[in-house]
């Protein structure tokens, strides 16, 4: 744990030297705050005093790791005069919170741009800054419900099924407002002027359906589940069940992969059926019969090494020691916690898992130390850390 007083570690990064500040909240925001942390940016992460986590120890929640915290209270009279000077020293803020809410909070992208007009503002919701829904609450699945998207996922005789919050939260949400931060950052730093980003949910996860939309108006997708190449429908494009309960992922797609695949699965006079649709629940068939003869392991070996596009389907857990995954470093272990590596890779600036989740307050007496900001009474409060739970 970083803690006042103590040296932050040495940064490296494509972000190295860029100042962000995340106005605590769940979900996408600190996950885009995370990543931008993990490649390089000081995050100072502004938390609220009794903390506003996941309802774990902040300890495990690793989307703060790499960050530093201090601990402000909005709602109080000198809160939002804090914000802004960290607003005034930043490249750039993200914010999580309904429409209006950093407005009456004295923290919204007017107060902030009048002490930094090159200030990156990142709004971060599910719905957006407006329209009829802009202040209603949601969750990732509700976001992905409308978009089309969570309609597309799962069986066509079982209700959609629901991929965690990774589809909403994180790719259509905390991937697009770190990207939209980035250009923002790039337009500030070239004309002096920096703006505000909404990045909503919808618009995030309705923008990664693209190909699927051109597909659906070329006649080459069907607009209901499991009844396309990509989604379940195609038989050789999905999930099978193994002898001891374990399932093997199948994308053999292409012709070469698909010979690959039936031979070495000891199926014949199943050529033809890879483009005939109406041999394909024969193919299923005799390929889900396949797979149930022999165990996960034991069709992990049979497929080794081949080009026949399938791999077991590993759990949480299991992952990390996957030979590949293990070769590359996907995963790392820091302060005895497994987590995913930092992601992309960079050939000159690499980036690195530096420090472990910031305890809300912990960081309060070097944040003040090295973004120069003004003393505050609170800033030797040892009462503002908090180890939550």
């Amino acid at each position: 744990m970083t803690t006042a007083g103590t040296p932050p570690a040495p940064v490296t990064g494509p972000l190295s030297g860029v100042r962000v500040v995340e106005l605590a909240g769940i979900g996408p925001g600190p996950f885009a705050a995370m990543l931008l942390a993990d490649l390089g940016a000081d995050v100072v992460r502004v938390d609220r005093p009794g903390g506003v986590g996941l309802g774990i120890d902040p300890a495990c929640d690793v989307t703060n790791r790499n960050k530093r915290s201090l601990v402000v209270d909005l709602k109080a009279p000198e809160g939002s005069e804090r914000v802004l000077d960290l607003a005034e020293r930043a490249d750039i803020l993200v914010e999580g919170y309904r429409p209006g809410v950093a407005e009456r909070l004295g923290v919204g992208p007017r107060e902030c741009h009048a002490r930094n007009p090159r200030l990156v503002y990142g709004r971060m919701t599910g719905w957006g800054q407006d329209g009829p829904l802009a202040d209603r609450a949601g969750h990732d699945v509700a976001y992905i419900a409308l978009t089309g998207t969570l309609g597309m996922i799962g069986r066509p005789d079982e209700p959609p099924a629901v991929p965690a919050n990774l589809l909403g939260d994180y790719a259509g949400g905390s991937l697009y407002l770190v990207v939209g931060v980035l250009a923002a950052l790039h337009h500030a730093r070239a004309t002096g002027t920096g703006q505000v980003v909404d990045a909503a949910i919808v618009d995030g996860t309705a923008h990664l359906s693209s190909m699927i939309h051109g597909m659906l108006a070329a006649g080459g997708w069907q607009d209901k589940r499991a009844a396309n190449l990509l989604d379940g429908g195609c038989p050789y494009y999905g999930t099978y069940e193994t002898a001891d309960g374990g399932y093997m992922a199948v994308g053999a797609l292409e012709a070469k992969f698909y010979a690959e695949f039936l031979r070495l699965l000891g199926l014949d006079g199943l050529a033809s059926a890879r483009t005939d649709r109406t041999r394909w629940g024969e193919l299923r068939e005799r390929v889900a019969a396949a797979f149930k003869a022999r165990t996960r392991a034991e069709w992990t070996a049979v497929f080794d090494g081949s080009d026949a596009c399938v791999a077991p389907v590993l759990s949480l857990r299991e992952a990390p020691d996957h030979p590949h995954l293990a070769a590359r470093g996907t995963f790392t272990e820091h302060e005895g916690i497994t987590q995913p590596a930092p992601a992309p890779r960079f050939s000159a600036t690499p980036a690195t898992l530096r420090t472990g989740p910031a305890r809300p307050g912990a960081d309060t007496a070097a944040v003040v130390r090295d973004w120069g900001l003004p003393a505050h009474p609170t800033d030797d409060c040892d009462d503002l850390v908090t180890d939550g739970g």
